[in-house]
């Protein structure tokens, strides 16, 4: 297989580490070949009992992560571009702005919930601090921006669903549940949904770090007890701008990633690989794999359409973790109303998609004719993430 040749980014990459420069341009190389030698990625396959491939959910739970290959066709592509155009002209001029560029009402300026976040460029806002419960245990290299850059640039789109509806027509992708339902279970619940903004030369690191808070030391503990995310790629992801993971990482329980680092000896961990993607590829990533992202200093921008899962076992009356949402107690109650954008989903996409079947969420097959996609229903998932299923 002829690997993809990131060669030019890499390179500008690496002249920001100064005397590390050879050595990063080595470990973005040898991660690349690696990616591609673990054998974790091709189109989404079923069996004839229109089963998830076995061999896919081996991959899956051997490595924590898969590369579903040219997930999104062509047309669903072409609607994401526009769709992500559009609405990124609706972003505020500046963080804490209230109008966009036109003089427009900004996107979420009137939410109560999270909306943009915003980052000085080419930093590790979360590294070291004790954001998200201090599970981003070191901070990464800073880098120095153009100094054309400017001083704050958008990072990260929460409760991206009601912004977008592309990214809403791609939560119902019939394909992508039935892939939930095979890890999850039919009766999976919803958990969060983010836009992650890369841009080219200002894009912020994310440090190492597991996602999962709440399920470490439960006596049920096992590899899939935190869920996991589906990453979408707008426009690609490469070895500079992408995520790296640790294979085989979620299976082994709450990492010392400051004792990696160390063994490593520097950030750039041993046996990480990077999630490496043509446009329209979605990952399915377990959120207790070990991750993270280097600041992105090359030239090609990413934009992740990013939305997860979890077993409803593992939210079902269980205390939130307090990261991204207020909610307490994860009541049977809460679950039905954070679900509800999912029903609005589907509805949405078979709006959009009329020839393809839709899928029918176990959940709602007794009432799945309540949610119809409309002007009421958006604004019935206004805030709607304030809900989220935090674990």
């Amino acid at each position: 297989m002829k690997l993809p040749d990131y060669s030019k980014s890499i390179n500008a990459c690496a002249a920001h580490y100064g005397d590390e420069a050879d050595a990063v341009k080595h470990y973005m190389q040898q991660g690349l070949h690696h990616a591609y030698a673990l054998g974790n990625r091709g189109p989404i396959c079923f069996d004839t009992d229109g089963q998830l491939s076995p061999e896919i959910l081996a991959a899956y739970s051997k490595y924590g992560f898969y590369v579903f290959e040219a997930a999104i066709g062509d047309r669903e592509m072409d609607d994401i571009l526009q769709d992500i155009e559009e609405m990124r002209s609706r972003f505020p001029t500046h963080p804490d702005g209230k109008l966009d560029s036109q003089g427009r009402p900004a996107i979420g300026a009137d939410c109560n919930g999270p909306g943009l976040a915003w980052c000085k460029p080419l930093s590790d806002p979360l590294g070291g601090t004790d954001a998200a419960n201090g599970r981003h245990q070191v901070k990464l290299k800073e880098l120095e921006a153009d100094t054309a850059a400017p001083e704050a640039a958008p990072f990260v789109l929460f409760g991206s669903l009601q912004f977008s509806d592309a990214a809403l027509r791609l939560y119902g992708h019939p394909e992508l549940l039935k892939v939930a339902a095979a890890i999850n279970g039919s009766d999976f619940a919803p958990f969060n949904e983010v836009l992650f903004i890369k841009d080219a030369g200002l894009g912020a690191a994310v440090s190492w770090h597991q996602d999962g808070v709440t399920h470490w030391d439960s006596p049920q503990f096992d590899e899939g007890i935190h869920g996991f995310n589906f990453m979408a790629q707008v426009y690609g992801s490469t070895p500079v701008n992408g995520v790296w993971v640790v294979p085989g990482t979620h299976k082994v329980g709450k990492v010392d990633i400051k004792k990696m680092v160390a063994n490593s000896g520097s950030e750039r961990l041993e046996g990480a690989v990077p999630l490496v993607c043509a446009p329209g590829d979605v990952v399915i990533c377990n959120r207790q794999l070990v991750h993270g992202s280097f600041a992105n200093s090359g030239y090609e921008r990413r934009l992740t359409i990013n939305f997860g899962f979890h077993r409803r076992s593992s939210v079902l009356n269980v205390k939130g973790a307090g990261i991204h949402s207020d909610v307490a107690v994860y009541t049977e109650d809460v679950i039905q109303q954070r679900s509800k954008v999912l029903g609005y989903a589907i509805d949405a996409r078979q709006q959009q998609y009329p020839d393809e079947t839709p899928y029918r969420y176990l959940p709602f097959q007794q009432d799945d004719q309540a949610y119809i996609w409309n002007a009421a229903a958006k604004a019935d998932i206004f805030d709607y993430n304030l809900l989220d299923l935090s674990i």
